[in-house]
């Protein structure tokens, strides 16, 4: 499923978009960066409450397809400004890291 269908099912606020069009396979949840580079893979979608700058280079490292912060967490401008540069789009949301993965699990992910 690409990406942009996925966003537009789902009640997120965009961060940060991107002119590309990218394909999602799966859903990783994880906040520990180290974690999350070691188990993440290639076209996941990251489930997070991490807001700073790294979580931008964790997820160009991995082919990350998009990063939502959950819980109302507010992404930090320089975050924001990597990854307009690394094209990594950027989604919030109030729900929890649940709540959104089981609304992705219900469209099929």
């Amino acid at each position: 499923m690409n990406l942009s269908d996925i966003m537009n099912q789902l009640d997120l606020e965009e961060v940060v978009k991107t002119t590309q069009e990218k394909e999602v396979n799966n859903v990783y949840i994880g906040d520990l960066l180290s974690i999350v580079m070691s188990k993440s893979q290639e076209n996941d979608i990251w489930i997070t409450i991490q807001t700073h700058v790294n979580v931008i280079a964790v997820a160009a490292l991995v082919g990350i397809s998009a990063v939502i912060v959950v819980e109302g967490m507010k992404v930090e401008q320089d975050t924001i400004e990597k990854a307009k540069e690394m094209n990594i789009p950027i989604y919030t949301t109030s729900l929890s890291a649940y709540e959104i993965a089981c609304k992705l699990n219900e469209l099929g992910i």
